[in-house]
């Protein structure tokens, strides 16, 4: 019987978790539900892990999913920031930064399949040369509300989706119905990466490596939106996960 691919999940840290109020980890389960659904095996890495630690977790796993949660730090992409927007960035979790920016070094070093989750994305794009928009509202003229926690399993907007790229591939048709719970995005977008998706603000939606995509990871796809949420009742979602699981495949030894 042929193995599941093993794949490294990111999760956040929560100050005071349900056992002793110790530091915990803290992951909804629509991340690791989607991988078993599309034919995978998740496994959460702690924050806390070592260089080392990080280093070896690569090199056993098949593929990595960086997950959605709090901001990223501003002073890993951005000199300075404004008062009236240092204070709609969320609380760091220095752990989680760090245990991500290695991951992707890694990533990139030993050549496995990345699917990047809303703040995944962002990080991606922070890790590779890129910076963020802190805040839609106030940065983004006539901005759609992104914010839209009411509706965090429901399609709340569209995007565009460029021509020839995974999810343009995937949904078969020009347009991709989403759900929205963010208020950062990517900024300047890094040098090796290109837009897939955008909202109809301008807002980037989705992100994959650049022409040619081959001479540096076997597979990459970052989302802005959640499909996590949306897999299980829309067989596009489903698909994306499909599409990065087979990906890790060929990694098998």
């Amino acid at each position: 019987m042929k193995s599941r691919p093993l794949i490294l999940i990111t999760p956040c840290s929560e100050r005071k978790g349900a056992e002793f109020l110790d530091i915990s980890l803290s992951l909804s389960e629509c991340y690791p539900r989607a991988i078993v659904a599309a034919g995978g095996v998740p496994w959460v890495l702690p924050c806390s892990t070592p260089e080392n630690g990080i280093v070896e977790a690569v090199r056993r796993c098949d593929g990595v999913m960086l997950t959605g949660g709090d901001d990223v730090q501003p002073k890993l992409y951005a000199r300075r920031l404004s008062a009236r927007l240092r204070r709609t960035v969320s609380p760091p979790d220095p752990a989680r930064d760090l245990l991500e920016l290695l991951l992707i070094r890694e990533v990139f070093r030993q050549r496995k399949p990345l699917l990047a989750i809303c703040r995944g994305q962002q990080m991606l794009n922070v890790a590779l040369g890129g910076t963020l928009i802190v805040d839609i509202t106030r940065q983004v003229a006539g901005a759609l509300n992104h914010v839209r926690l009411d509706r965090k399993d429901k399609i709340v907007h569209k995007v565009a989706l460029t021509p020839g790229s995974i999810l343009n591939k995937i949904a078969g048709k020009q347009t991709l119905g989403v759900n929205s719970s963010h208020h950062q995005a990517v900024g300047r977008l890094a040098d090796v990466l290109r837009v897939t998706a955008v909202s109809m603000d301008g807002v980037i939606e989705g992100l994959e490596l650049a022409r040619p995509a081959a001479q540096w990871l076997p597979w990459l796809a970052g989302v802005q939106f959640h499909p996590e949420r949306l897999f299980e009742k829309h067989g596009v979602f489903r698909e994306l996960f499909r599409s990065f699981t087979r990906a890790c495949e060929p990694k098998r030894k």
